[in-house]
């Protein structure tokens, strides 16, 4: 049997989504892309999106977050990445 060795994406990833699951927080996708998480779905509300973009953003190894979940009042999905190295609204699109 070929184990394949997680990659630290896939490991952040996975951490997410069971963080998510135990919130509550089902049918959202995930993706992960060298530490950027890239969130989508639907939520009933702005607070449940900024929940569970906060707990992405919280993950150790997460270097940003490209919030595209749709929620009544979401702003339209755009193309940029909130990165987390200091500065508060760093943004650079994709």
């Amino acid at each position: 049997m070929d184990r394949t060795i997680p990659t630290e994406d896939e490991r952040l990833r996975e951490r997410i989504l069971a963080e998510l699951t135990v919130l509550g927080f089902t049918g959202l996708r995930v993706g992960v892309h060298h530490g950027i998480v890239h969130l989508a779905g639907e939520v009933p509300s702005m607070s449940i999106r900024q929940i569970v973009a906060n707990l992405a953003r919280q993950t150790p190894g997460v270097r940003g977050v490209a919030n595209r979940i749709n929620a009544p009042g979401a702003p339209h999905p755009d193309r940029t990445i909130n990165l987390m190295n200091g500065e508060e609204n760093d943004q650079v699109p994709q």
